[in-house]
């Protein structure tokens, strides 16, 4: 199973008002493992960047306008998230109506919305009432963003791949022996679990060890432990 841990940094909050993309990152995961192949893009938005945008990415106008242009970028970002891998994305109907309205200007197919998988769905139903941003939940399961001074894609894509990581329990699996699944909307992602051994280990125990060890439970007398708990 492949999903992408993505994440996009943006000039404002709605594309409807000409904000843009300016920044995405992402990671490749396979069956819930990160595999080391990333994806991490500067765009140039086209428009003047915020002072409120830039107090919070860190990315300026004379930075921005030296990068390619989402257009230009569009087949490559395509290629690497594919046609069906899951998107893990925080707060997903923020990043997905940007990056669906970069494709739509590009000329590109919009991605559906099912495809998506919230993780601030996934801890508000885990952690009712709890805080559900990507800080918040870094402190519950003890990963460190001690380098999250600003906000930047691909640093938060990897923080959000350990967050939905611990979210499923996959860095540190129990010993259920059964495999659970996890449903937000319409995608549901499936929880490795271990399963039991199709056939029971043989016996390491030789009849004549066995049978020595009968032999000094006999010479212990009635009042070995052995004997009164069977």
């Amino acid at each position: 199973m492949r999903e992408i841990v993505l994440d996009t940094e943006t000039t404002g909050f709605e594309p409807s008002e000409g904000h843009r993309i300016v920044e995405i990152g992402a990671i490749e995961l396979l069956n819930h493992v990160p595999t080391g192949r990333t994806y991490h893009q500067y765009i140039n938005p086209e428009r003047a960047m915020p002072k409120e945008a830039f107090d919070v990415h860190g990315l300026g106008d004379d930075f921005l306008r030296d990068q390619p242009k989402f257009a230009q970028i569009a087949a490559a970002f395509v290629e690497f998230v594919g046609s069906d891998s899951t998107l893990v994305i925080h707060n997903a109907s923020f990043d997905m109506k940007f990056l669906n309205a970069e494709l739509g200007w590009a000329g590109h197919p919009v991605m559906p919305m099912d495809r998506a998988l919230d993780t601030v769905a996934m801890a508000r139903r885990k952690f009712p009432g709890s805080p559900a941003s990507l800080d918040a939940l870094c402190r519950r399961f003890g990963i460190d963003n001690s380098a999250r001074e600003k906000h930047g894609a691909l640093l938060d894509s990897e923080l959000l791949a350990e967050v939905y990581l611990e979210l499923i329990g996959g860095r540190q699996p129990d010993f259920a022996l059964s495999v659970t699944t996890e449903t937000v909307g319409t995608v549901t992602t499936e929880v490795w679990r271990p399963k039991p051994r199709p056939t029971p280990l043989p016996p390491r125990l030789t009849p004549e060890e066995a049978e020595a060890h009968q032999a000094l439970i006999a010479g212990l007398g009635d009042a070995a432990i052995w004997k009164r708990f069977g």
